[in-house]
């Protein structure tokens, strides 16, 4: 029997978990910052990937 597809949970992909690793160096080189500055923007916003995009543009200088 194949799973439903009609019963998805997308909650995680709108954050950004900081205990995963390979999420934070996944972001970190999609918005052009290192891991740490990644890691300073989580602690300061939250987790929420557009919250951190938005930061990372306006630290970045875009």
């Amino acid at each position: 029997m194949a799973d439903d597809k009609t019963k998805r949970d997308f909650r995680d992909r709108d954050r950004v978990s900081a205990d995963e690793d390979y999420e934070v160096r996944h972001f970190a080189n999609k918005v052009g910052l290192t891991v740490q500055q990644v890691r300073e923007l989580i602690k300061q916003h939250g987790n929420y990937r557009k919250t951190l995009e938005r930061e990372a543009h306006k630290l970045r200088g875009d």
